[in-house]
């Protein structure tokens, strides 16, 4: 499907799935406002902060607490919803009677998930895993890559691997062919252990924003593109580092809930 016509500034997923554009889904696992808030605000993100906005991250609030939940929600349509109070206009959606925040601009489909809906106009569609929900080692682990034509996943891309990123990105690349592609890239990196970029004894908020800044480096080959891309760049959820006695995910704490969330276009 080749590109058709020009993609004005500011357009919506709707209309660059209509040019025939690609779509880079980026979940940064585990990502947490204000660690990718903080390392914006020191000028740590040389590749991801030249996209984001005067303001740094949008502040929004994850439809879930953990990997699976979200990303699940988030290919249904259910990215991330502004902290704001209101109605709030999603980029995709399945298509149901009665949604009130499906509009005009909303890419409106009939499957019931984005890949597949993708995939239905001509899309090829690639998820790179990275945490455990991606492995497919068992059936839970291949209900979300099994939704893609094809899907990855190798120790190297997990959590364990210090240059999970750069292995990640080179993955992505590796996927790309003439047709539009979709991608979502689960990055791991950020996801406990990450201890081992900051060189810490045991994870904690320092290592956590180092994880970030090295994602952000590996990214670079991946956002110099060579057509028309829509990225959407986010967390599924945040994690707790002893905050009010919690640790970890899983729970219903602001730490958790809040994720930082970017969208932009990329020309050649």
């Amino acid at each position: 499907m080749p590109l058709r016509g020009h993609l004005a500034a500011g357009s919506g997923v709707k209309e660059w799935v209509a040019q025939g554009a690609d779509i880079l889904l980026i979940t940064l696992d585990t990502l947490r406002y204000d660690a990718a808030q903080t390392a914006w605000n020191q000028g740590r993100l040389l590749v991801l902060g030249t996209h984001l906005g005067p303001a740094g991250w949008q502040r929004r609030h994850s439809p879930a607490s953990f990997t699976y939940a979200a990303h699940q929600a988030f290919l249904a349509g259910f990215l991330p919803t502004p902290v704001e109070p209101g109605r709030h206009a999603r980029l995709f959606a399945a298509e149901f009677r009665g949604s009130l925040t499906t509009t005009s601009d909303t890419f409106v489909f009939e499957q019931a998930s984005l890949p597949q809906a993708l995939g239905a106009r001509g899309y090829k569609t690639v998820c790179i895993g990275g945490t455990g929900f991606f492995n497919k080692q068992n059936a839970l682990s291949r209900v979300i890559p099994d939704l893609f034509e094809e899907s990855h996943w190798r120790p190297e891309l997990g959590v364990t691997e210090p240059r999970s990123p750069q292995h990640q990105v080179a993955q992505a690349l590796a996927c790309r062919d003439a047709r539009p592609n979709f991608t979502l890239l689960n990055i791991s990196a950020i996801h406990q252990p990450n201890h081992f970029y900051s060189g810490a004894s045991q994870d904690n908020l320092e290592s956590h924003t180092a994880a970030l800044v090295a994602v952000d480096q590996a990214l670079a080959p991946l956002l110099q593109v060579s057509r028309p891309t829509f990225v959407i760049a986010c967390s599924d959820h945040g994690t707790a580092y002893g905050e009010d006695g919690y640790w970890g995910h899983r729970v219903g704490h602001e730490q958790v809930w809040t994720v930082p969330y970017a969208e932009f276009g990329l020309r050649p």
